[in-house]
């Protein structure tokens, strides 16, 4: 027994030694680094409204390439991975960089760009009244970034199939892809992403059948054929400004703006995920989106991390 307990208090050693994820990483190197993230957000949301759905958009995207390193704040010319197709769109960068300055200015070299962002994004939900939850820390920073590893990213055109299987990939389960799809409840959407839904779904041309019939003469509208593509418009029809199940109903109902979203309705895995937030027994059942959406992002949050000695702790986001 005694030799077993040692070798127990050896490993839980060990691990910290290598440095592991864990909630309150910074808690002795940098005690205020959650809170002047937190502030950094609550400022910035204070004149840009849109600013939730964007870093919580970053931070999915920078977990999906090389794990969640920050690789995606690197700025290293026409090939650095922030400007792969699949990124397209992605911002907040000078909102992470606003937080490493003020972080770096109290503790140098302490904290990663890459925990701040996946703490902006902890804070952009919260702003958005959604989920608080814990974020572990302890991420170190990437030193590679290159447009090319960006190429499988998830996209709003791929089948139910192939979004399971890149979500499998990295570790996500079917209820997983549909909860942190749903973070599509906020935020809004370029018609660049519903043309071919709208208008040539089909070889022959032709709009998504599976897009209600009364739903559709309103996207048409917002997103005219040949119109301006830039045009944006809300993913979450009816409740884009606060974070909420409500777009889980949408899918239900036909009323799903991205094609990405409504195949989730055509999966018996994620489509009883879906069912499952409205039963009438749900409640009683512990059955809780808020609850699961939080679950979720801590399980995409360690997608691939760097630890201990590996990485580094860039000074600077966008530079190595």
């Amino acid at each position: 027994m005694v030799l077993v307990f040692f070798i127990l208090i050896l490993s839980y050693l060990a691990g910290i030694s290598q440095g592991q994820l864990r909630v309150g990483f910074y808690g002795n190197t940098c005690p205020n680094a959650e809170t002047i993230v937190s502030s950094v957000v609550r400022q910035v949301a204070s004149s840009n409204q849109n600013i939730a759905p964007v870093l919580l958009r970053l931070h999915f995207h920078d977990c999906f390439v090389q794990g969640c390193d920050g690789s995606i704040l690197i700025e290293n010319g026409d090939n650095a991975e922030r400007h792969a197709f699949g990124h397209q769109g992605v911002a907040g960068f000078e909102v992470i960089e606003r937080a490493k300055a003020e972080i770096e200015a109290v503790c140098p070299g302490i904290v990663s760009c890459a925990d701040i962002v996946a703490l902006a994004a902890r804070d952009a939900v919260v702003l958005a009244n959604g989920p608080s939850y814990e974020v572990e820390t302890g991420r170190r920073d990437g030193v590679i970034s290159n447009l090319s590893l960006a190429n499988d990213m998830p996209e709003v055109s791929d089948s139910i199939q192939i979004l399971k299987a890149k979500f499998l990939q990295k570790g996500l389960n079917g209820k997983d892809l549909v909860v942190l799809s749903a973070a599509h409840t906020i935020g809004t959407t370029a018609c660049f992403f519903m043309t071919r839904r709208l208008y040539n779904f089909f070889p022959g041309g032709g709009s998504d059948p599976s897009i209600n019939p009364s739903f559709l003469p309103e996207l048409m509208a917002t997103c005219p054929q040949n119109g301006n593509v830039d045009v944006r418009l809300p993913i979450d029809r009816g409740s884009s400004g606060t974070f909420d199940n409500n777009i889980l109903q949408n899918i239900r109902s036909g009323f799903a703006v991205l094609q990405s979203d409504a195949s989730l309705y055509e999966d018996f895995v994620t489509r009883s995920t879906v069912d499952s937030y409205f039963g009438i027994f749900s409640p009683f059942l512990g059955i809780s989106f808020e609850a699961d959406f939080a679950n979720a992002m801590v399980k995409m949050g360690r997608i691939d991390v760097l630890t201990g000695s590996q990485g580094t702790i860039r000074s600077v986001c966008s530079t190595f």
